[in-house]
């Protein structure tokens, strides 16, 4: 427990070391003042941002403000201190790092609303509820499509997608609602550990070059036992009913197959720049982007010549108006995350400014020289189900401690996973919070908590066996 605290307090300091190559000189700020006050100012925006869900007060606001602060304080000093220049490079670095990371998830955010607009999850949705699973059943198939689904599209979208499953079919249930929503939770975060696209943090790793786009398919065994372990044991809690099934039928809108295929294509586009061209994986992406203008523009020229005789029964008329909407690309671009994409902004900011005001080596003397690699990787864990896993992951990966493949990817798991310990950990438990409000809460997850962190653990252990070549 000790330790955990040491390290939470140390993780509240984060720090990126960028300047220090690219800067001819830097000051050592961890004992001066403007060191200390930023240090404040960081604590006060992040808890603004854990306290989001009562405040209502975005989350990149108060890290966005804390960003400029920093910033403007380390130019003070640097200037009075004859160094006019050095804070400029440094912030220019990290505006290139942070510039590569948001342009991917740009790309990635549009193509999942194209998906949206053209009603490929609504399809999905009604599909699920049609076919009149037992809420054991339905249980289990949203936690696995949870599960498989996240490695590709975010695990937000997907946990909102398998939540308007269950609250559709059982939502006067409340047990099943409760414990549904915690298994679309767990599996949706393991899925995207064993994936680059499935999460920030690992996107993060991928993009740094530390693990390969394959590599991180080492974690498939153990993210699902991650996921499968809590399952299992909540299996018994779920009541052996069987919901009264519902006609809904929704049909895609034209080109949304198309769409599906476009956005495989733009993955396999990253994955070839980034392994066999050497180039950074956001030059695939964009690239890709311009596959989904082009057939945008296709949409477009031709939806008026779509039929426009008045259909005569309601899954027509719905397939119909999808055909004669214009589709709008950029329409897709605005309707981004924004909130989540400037939060980052301001996390990498406020992360690279207290790195270099110094804190970096000793954070990373603590925690991988004192501690050991293993302890800390498994304590990020820990923390991502309190604090956000993205300036966790981004203090890690900065620090650059000298670690096995098999390490960096525990921490990629850990950090992943983590988050699952509590509803508040990952965007995908704060969302259904709100989605499923009164039946899927804080500590109706909380209680489940024993389960999940033996998930966890065993996790970790089948890892560290399966992959012993590794380390």
């Amino acid at each position: 427990m000790h330790k955990l605290l040491t390290f939470m307090t140390l993780l509240l300091l984060p720090s990126l070391s960028f300047a220090s190559a690219t800067a001819g000189q830097t000051l050592d700020l961890t004992t001066h003042g403007v060191g200390i006050a930023a240090i404040v100012i960081f604590i006060i925006a992040y808890i603004l941002v854990m306290a989001e869900e009562f405040t209502h007060l975005r989350k990149s606001k108060p890290v966005i403000l804390a960003a400029g602060i920093i910033w403007v304080l380390i130019a003070i000093v640097y200037a009075n201190n004859g160094l006019n220049h050095a804070a400029e490079q440094a912030v220019r670095h990290n505006l290139l790092e942070y510039s590569e990371l948001m342009l991917f998830l740009l790309v990635a955010m549009t193509y999942i609303n194209a998906m949206e607009e053209r009603m490929v999850f609504d399809a999905l949705r009604s599909w699920l509820i049609r076919k009149g699973f037992s809420l054991r059943q339905l249980f289990w198939l949203t936690g696995v499509l949870a599960f498989f689904i996240s490695p590709v599209a975010d695990n937000l979208t997907t946990a909102l997608l398998m939540c308007a499953v269950v609250m559709a079919v059982g939502g006067s249930n409340l047990r099943f609602v409760s414990l549904a929503c915690i298994n679309i939770v767990v599996a949706a975060n393991a899925g995207g550990a064993f994936s680059p696209f499935g999460d920030i943090t690992t996107l993060m790793v991928w993009q740094k070059g530390i693990v390969d786009f394959w590599g991180f398919f080492s974690l498939f065994v153990p993210a699902a036992v991650n996921f499968l372990i809590p399952a299992a044991i909540m299996h018994f809690a779920i009541p052996n009913e069987q919901p009264t099934a519902s006609d809904e039928l929704v049909v895609m809108r034209r080109g949304a197959k198309r769409i599906i295929a476009l956005f495989l294509l733009t993955i396999i586009t990253a994955v070839c720049f980034h392994n066999f061209l050497h180039l950074p994986p956001v030059i695939g992406m964009l690239t890709g982007l311009s596959y989904l203008q082009l057939f945008g523009f296709y949409l477009r020229k031709t939806h008026h010549q779509q039929p426009s005789a008045t259909p005569h029964d309601e899954e027509k008329a719905d397939k119909m108006i999808g055909d004669v909407v214009p589709f709008d690309i950029f329409n897709k671009i605005a309707r981004a995350e924004w909130d989540t994409l400037l939060f980052f902004y301001g996390v990498v900011l406020c992360v690279g400014g207290l790195g270099f005001m110094g804190y970096l080596a000793l954070t990373s003397e603590i925690m991988y020289n004192q501690w050991g690699h293993t302890e800390a990787n498994i304590a990020v864990g820990i923390l991502s189900a309190i604090v956000d896993n993205i300036p966790v992951m981004f203090a890690v990966l900065t620090m650059q401690p000298e670690m096995s493949q098999g390490q960096w990817l525990l921490v990629t798991l850990t950090a992943g996973v983590g988050g699952s310990l509590l509803s508040i950990g990952s965007a995908a438990g704060v969302a259904l919070m709100g989605q499923a409000r009164g039946k899927y809460t804080f500590f109706a997850h909380l209680k489940w908590t024993p389960a999940i962190a033996l998930g966890y653990g065993a996790s970790i252990w089948v890892h560290m066996w399966l992959n012993k070549g590794l380390f």
